[in-house]
């Protein structure tokens, strides 16, 4: 089922606010930021990428207290002291925002750095900041390691985005940015694959 701009803008609003007001970086990735480059595709759930901290998370649970919203306090204050995932269920669309904490690695600082503020929905604007597409690459390149290299939709997701961005992409990023994570192999066998000069 796809997720309209509208429901993405009003379940999203509330929960970037929060990140603003107590000023913590954070990006949008996953289906939805492939989507806004162009391989677009249905999804239920937003994935973010926040640098939430044991100084903060107490200020992120108490804005919200209110019935829009389910959570876990003890899952993300877990997820913060593991620098692992939890997620919000915006109630009114069922929609399921996963946070990701950042695990301060190299990728995750330049991730947040390289994204750019963006506008979603329509009769509900909203400014959100989107992950750069190569960002998207290797996010999800790393993904696709995690599972084992087994899911041909992790595949055919970061092969369609690397398509779109074609020989417009910054390779010496690329390059940087899988070799910090150990996906060199990958990156090349992608290129390879969609047959982009470089």
């Amino acid at each position: 089922m796809m997720t309209s701009a509208d429901d993405l803008a009003s379940a999203l609003g509330p929960v970037l606010q929060v990140m603003h007001s107590l000023q913590i970086p954070h990006c949008i990735g996953g289906s939805v930021a492939s989507s806004y480059h162009g391989a677009s595709r249905s999804t239920m759930d937003v994935d973010l990428l926040c640098t939430l901290t044991a100084e903060t998370v107490e200020g992120f649970l108490d804005a919200f207290n209110h019935d829009d919203y389910y959570m876990s306090p003890a899952a993300v204050r877990e997820a913060v002291h593991h620098r692992s995932c939890f997620n919000l269920i915006h109630l009114p669309t069922s929609l399921k925002i996963d946070c990701f904490v950042s695990e301060d690695r190299p990728f995750d600082r330049m991730r947040l750095t390289r994204s750019t503020v963006v506008t979603l929905g329509t009769s509900i604007p909203l400014s959100a900041a989107m992950t750069s597409a190569e960002d998207v690459v290797i996010s999800k390149l790393e993904w696709f390691r995690k599972g084992n290299e087994s899911s041909t939709r992790q595949w055919d997701d970061v092969s369609r985005v690397m398509k779109l961005l074609g020989d417009n992409a910054d390779f010496p990023y690329l390059r940087e940015a899988a070799e910090s994570l150990g996906l060199t192999d990958l990156l090349s066998r992608l290129i390879t694959e969609i047959n982009i000069p470089h």
